[in-house]
C-alpha cells in the first residue's frame, strides 16, 4: 500500500470550521490582544514609578523630624502595651513562676480588691479596740491632767475617784481605770494605769519592781489564755501597750532613778519620756535640757519608742527619725479653756499671757498626741504583741522542765468549755 504525502495528511487533520467556530476564534483573538495591551500598559506604569521614586524619597527625607518622633513614641507605647499583656499571660501560665506582681493598670477591669479595707474597717468598728497606757512619775508632775488632756475627757484616776486621797503612799501602788470612748462610731476601751508613790520616798531602791511585776503578770495572763485547749475567740488584752515616763523639769540631766527605771522597763514595754510642766523652762533651757537627756539615753543604752531596729519601711523610718529628734516631748497639760482672739483654746493662764497647749510654738503636746493616738497607736499594739510579748513567751516556754502544771493550767475543762482559772497568780 502506498502512504499519502504529509501535505495530504495535514489537510485531512484540519477539517474545515463551521461558521460558529470561526466567530468564537475571532473573539478569542480579540481578547488576547486586549490582555497583551493591558500588560504593556502596566509595565510602562511600573517603569514610570521607578523613575519617579527617587524624588519622593528625597521629599520624605526633607520633612521635619517631629513626625518621626511621634511615630516612634506611638510604636513604643504599642510595644509597652503588648509587653504588659505578655507579662500578664506569662504570670498566669508560666510553670516556673511562683509569684507575680500585676498592677492595676494591667487589669482588664475592676476586681474589687480595695474593698477589703472597707471590710476591715467595718469589722474593727463593730468589735472596737483596746489600748492600755501606763503613766509613771513623781506626784505633782501633772500625770492625771495630761491624760485628761490627751483624750479630752476625765479618764484619770483622780478624776474618777470622788474622795481621792492626796497623801503620799508609803509603797508603790497600781490603780487601773477603764473607760469606753466612742468617736464617730469607733469604740475604744481605754485603760489608764496610774502608779502613785513612785519616786516619792527618801529611799527609792527597787521602787520599779511592782511596775515590772504588773507588766509581766499581764503577759502571763495572756499566755495562759493562749495555752488553753478551748481558747476564747477573742482574748481580752490587758497588756501595757505604752508607758509614759514623766521627767521633772530640772534643767540638768537624768537622775539615777530615771536611768534605772528606763533601763529595766524599756526591755519589756515601749517607753515614751516626756518633760512635765515644760512651761517652767524657757525655750533655750528646754532645748539644752532635751539635748542632755538624749545624750544620757544614748550613753546608758536606754531604748525608748520608736526604736530604730523596728523601722521596716523607708517612709516610716523618715517619720520616726523626726520623732526621735524631738524626744523627750516637752508638754503642758490643762483642762481649762480660755479665749484667744475670739476662739476657745486649751491653755494655762499666767501673768505673762496664755500658754496654748495645742500650739506647737508653745509646747510639744500636739506631737505627743499625734504619736500616741493618730499615727502610732496600732504600731504600739503591734510592737507590744510581736516584740515584747513574744520575747516573754519564748523565755517562758524555753525554761527548763516546763510543763502545763507550772503554768497553773487545769487538765480538765469546765462544763462551759473554759478552763479552770482558780489559780490567778503568775509564776515569775
Amino acid at each position: 500500500k502506498l502512504e499519502p504525502p504529509e501535505s495530504q495528511i495535514s489537510k485531512l487533520e484540519t477539517d474545515p470550521l463551521s461558521p460558529m467556530e470561526e466567530s468564537e476564534e475571532k473573539e478569542r483573538g480579540i481578547m488576547g490582544q486586549k490582555q497583551e495591551d493591558e500588560g504593556t500598559c502596566r509595565e510602562k506604569a511600573a517603569g514610570m514609578n521607578t523613575q519617579n521614586s527617587t524624588p519622593d524619597i528625597e521629599e520624605v527625607r526633607t520633612e521635619p523630624e517631629e513626625k518621626g518622633m511621634e511615630e516612634g513614641e506611638m510604636k513604643k507605647e504599642m510595644e509597652m502595651e503588648l509587653e504588659a499583656e505578655v507579662k500578664v499571660e506569662l504570670c498566669q501560665s508560666g510553670p516556673g513562676l511562683q509569684m507575680s506582681f500585676i498592677r492595676g493598670t494591667d487589669l482588664f477591669g475592676y476586681v474589687g480588691i480595695e474593698a477589703v479595707l472597707d471590710q476591715m474597717r467595718r469589722k474593727t468598728m463593730k468589735v472596737g479596740l483596746e489600748f492600755n497606757i501606763m503613766v509613771v512619775g513623781q506626784s505633782g508632775l501633772g500625770k492625771s491632767t495630761l491624760v485628761n488632756t490627751l483624750f479630752k475627757s476625765k479618764v484619770s484616776r483622780k478624776s474618777c475617784t470622788p474622795n481621792c486621797e492626796e497623801k503620799i503612799s508609803k509603797t508603790v501602788k497600781l490603780h487601773s481605770v477603764s473607760h469606753v470612748i466612742e468617736e464617730k462610731g469607733m469604740k475604744m476601751k481605754l485603760t489608764v494605769i496610774d502608779t502613785p508613790g513612785f519616786g516619792d520616798q527618801i529611799n527609792n531602791e527597787n521602787c520599779w519592781e511592782p511596775i515590772v511585776k504588773h507588766i509581766n503578770e499581764q503577759y502571763e495572763k495572756y499566755l495562759r489564755e493562749e495555752l488553753h485547749i478551748n481558747r476564747k475567740r477573742r482574748i481580752p488584752d490587758s497588756r501595757v501597750h505604752c508607758c509614759i515616763y514623766f521627767l521633772p523639769a530640772t534643767g540638768h540631766r537624768l537622775r539615777p532613778i530615771d536611768v534605772e527605771f528606763m533601763k529595766r522597763v524599756g526591755k519589756i514595754v515601749s517607753i515614751v519620756p516626756v518633760i512635765a510642766k515644760a512651761d517652767t523652762l524657757t525655750i533655750e533651757e528646754r532645748q539644752e535640757f532635751k539635748e542632755r537627756i538624749r545624750q544620757d539615753l544614748a550613753a546608758n543604752g536606754i531604748r525608748v519608742y520608736p526604736q530604730k531596729e523596728y523601722d521596716d519601711d523607708p517612709e516610716e523610718r523618715i517619720l520616726n527619725d523626726r520623732i526621735r529628734e524631738s524626744i523627750p516631748f516637752a508638754v503642758v497639760g490643762t483642762d481649762k479653756e480660755h479665749q484667744v482672739n475670739g476662739n476657745k483654746v486649751l491653755g494655762r493662764k499666767t501673768k505673762w499671757g496664755i500658754i496654748e497647749v495645742e500650739n506647737v510654738a508653745h509646747c510639744e503636746f500636739a506631737n505627743l498626741r499625734d504619736l500616741l493616738i493618730r499615727s502610732h497607736l496600732q504600731d504600739l499594739k503591734d510592737v507590744t504583741h510581736n516584740i515584747h510579748y513574744e520575747t516573754y513567751r519564748v523565755r517562758r516556754l524555753n525554761e527548763s522542765n516546763m510543763n502545763f502544771s507550772e503554768l497553773g493550767l487545769s487538765a480538765r475543762p469546765l462544763e462551759n468549755g473554759t478552763a479552770d482559772t482558780s489559780e490567778s497568780e503568775s509564776h515569775l
